[in-house]
């Protein structure tokens, strides 16, 4: 597991509900596609999943018509998949193409999915064929990654005590056996996910307190035990939490 030790601290932004933050996340990536496609030909991202990123998307489709955002040029990433057939709705990035990716008219051949089951014979195959993916699309690094949070402190399919916490020499693993279902998913690794400029955690809920209040820590928990302590921004890291998440933090 790579450390990163010479990147910013984060900083914390909290509001008070789920939809006051997707509205205020919404804004700052429009903002932030904006100015990054002023100073670069494409803008790399990587999505995540789950309720507030649904939220999120949402917002970002019904603001979209009143920025400059070049949809043209962005690539579309995840940060995990979960390795289920295209069509399911467990698929993150089904929900993320119809609420938002779809909605703005985003060009398919910019949206790069994980493998799903049509595509690839077993875990591990999806897991080696999107690793090549990020190295024959990826610039080296993300310009702004998203990324949710578990109550247990995972990120992407990264999760407490799991071998591929320690994986650090390829881009993307193979996780069987996820304490959250469905088993099988693919994750990119720290040493990939590292590898942005940006990084914004988006959480909201009071069963994530824990978590988020042991992730910001001083000093803090291994990324054994928290594992979205091994992740941070090059650039800048972000927490943007609603009340709730945010009720123990110190």
């Amino acid at each position: 597991m790579t450390e990163e030790t010479s990147t910013p601290s984060p900083r914390v932004e909290v509001f008070e509900s789920p939809d006051e933050l997707a509205t205020s996340v919404a804004g700052a990536f429009l903002r932030m596609m904006v100015v990054r496609q002023a100073a670069d030909a494409v803008v790399q991202v990587g999505l995540t999943g789950g309720t507030i990123a649904d939220l999120i998307h949402r917002e970002i489709a019904r603001l979209a018509p009143g920025s400059d955002v070049d949809w043209s040029r962005i690539d579309f990433f995840w940060g995990d998949e979960r390795f289920v057939p295209a069509a399911s709705d467990d698929r993150n990035s089904k929900k993320a193409r119809e609420d938002f990716l779809d909605a703005v008219g985003v060009d398919p051949a910019r949206v790069y999915e994980i493998p799903s089951t049509d595509d690839a014979e077993s875990v591990d195959a999806a897991a080696t064929a999107y690793g090549e993916i990020i190295r024959a699309v990826g610039q080296g690094a993300f310009d702004l990654l998203m990324l949710g949070m578990g109550p247990d402190g995972h990120i992407a399919s990264l999760f407490p005590g799991l071998p591929q916490l320690d994986a650090d020499d390829t881009i993307a693993v193979p996780v069987t056996g996820s304490p959250k279902p469905p088993p099988e998913r693919v994750s990119l690794t720290f040493p990939t996910l590292n590898r942005s400029d940006v990084v914004w955690f988006v959480v909201t809920g009071v069963d994530k307190a824990p978590a988020v209040g042991r992730a910001l820590a001083e000093p803090a928990p291994d990324a054994h035990e928290i594992p979205a302590t091994g992740v941070r921004g090059r650039l800048e890291t972000i927490w943007f939490l609603d009340r709730e998440a945010a009720s123990e933090v110190r």
